[in-house]
């Protein structure tokens, strides 16, 4: 184990990840599991934080198996590779595709809850999640944020595979890992603590950042010099 649990995985993200503060950022946590992460990183890049709701789609007789992911704005993303190991036929793709994609609905609703979604163009994205294991869940978060128009990717996470972070360095502008083991079955191998975040758990986390970026931009507008009139 290396990290107490996601905040604790958050806090020493956010360390790394230092060079990005005072940049034009919005720190993106892949919800639910990447949220808690990201919150910390975004406390410490003094960031706005925001969320992403990707749904796995799972191989349904391997469910430890993913075989691609889709997200917002109709991203799917299909790996190809894990669809010839898992036999998995065209008709079950898509009956769990149809399933998964009412899922995501649902989540979205409930973590959008109040939190409209933050503008990304011509921004930096920083998309952070728990763990990169398959790597499926991580490509369709990018291709989402380039979708909304972010003009840089950093992919940020606490642990993750060696092979699959190097795969994803062609998707992301920058891949930022703290841990790159040879394989990892399962994220919670690298976690002392491992409760997934329920959704409004997530969404009370969303609500604190908000406050803070309010009271962030609130303070700066105080101290800026005042504007000279003529």
């Amino acid at each position: 184990m290396v990290f107490i649990d996601r905040f604790d995985a958050g806090r020493q993200l956010g360390m790394r990840l230092g060079s990005l503060r005072g940049q034009d950022i919005v720190v993106l946590g892949l919800a639910p599991s990447g949220v808690p992460v990201a919150f910390e990183v975004a406390r410490a890049l003094n960031a706005p934080l925001d969320v992403i709701v990707v749904r796995e789609l799972r191989v349904p007789y391997r469910p430890e198996m993913a075989f691609g992911a889709i997200g917002e704005g109709g991203v799917r993303v299909i790996d190809d590779a894990a669809v010839a190991r898992s036999a998995v036929t065209a008709a079950q793709m898509a009956a769990i595709d149809l399933q998964e994609r009412k899922m995501l609905h649902t989540q979205l609703r409930r973590v959008r809850e109040g939190c409209p979604r933050i503008p990304l163009t011509r921004r930096t994205a920083v998309i952070v999640v728990d763990a990169i294991v398959s790597g499926a869940p991580a490509r369709a978060a990018c291709q989402m944020v380039k979708v909304h128009g972010a003009s840089r990717i950093v992919l940020a996470a606490p642990v993750g595979t060696s092979a699959v972070v190097t795969e994803l360095s062609g998707v992301a502008d920058d891949v930022i890992c703290l841990q790159t083991p040879p394989s990892l079955a399962t994220a919670g191998e690298w976690y002392s603590l491992f409760r997934g975040p329920p959704d409004d758990e997530v969404l009370a986390l969303l609500h604190r950042a908000a406050g803070a970026e309010l009271l962030r931009r609130a303070t700066a507008d105080v101290s800026a010099p005042p504007t000279n009139s003529t």
